[in-house]
């Protein structure tokens, strides 16, 4: 499974991605999580399964889904509590629970 967070910068999600990759490991899911910039996003359409945008960047949602269903790649907004706390677990749930 291919995950990528998105934010303005690419740079508040990467201790989520790091927690998302420990939860993902102590599951044994096979996943593959990065973060990208919103402008980063179209380089890598093609390889992903789910797109989970950061809560501060709610606004590129809409934008972001019409890139995303051509690719049939769900889309959605990372809880804004497992956010703010980094839970990965919780957000790696809500990645699997979009591809379900």
């Amino acid at each position: 499974m291919k995950i990528a967070l998105v934010c303005s910068a690419g740079m508040s999600t990467s201790m989520l991605v790091k927690n998302m990759r420990q939860a993902a490991e102590q599951k044994g899911i096979e996943a593959e999580i990065d973060a990208y910039a919103e402008g980063e996003l179209n380089q890598h359409m093609e390889e992903l399964e789910v797109i989970l945008i950061g809560p501060q960047v709610r606004y590129l949602k809409q934008r972001i889904s019409g890139k995303a269903d051509s690719y049939n790649i769900p889309v959605d907004v990372i809880d804004n509590m497992a956010y703010g706390t980094m839970n990965g677990d919780k957000v790696l749930q809500q990645a699997l629970n979009l591809t379900s």
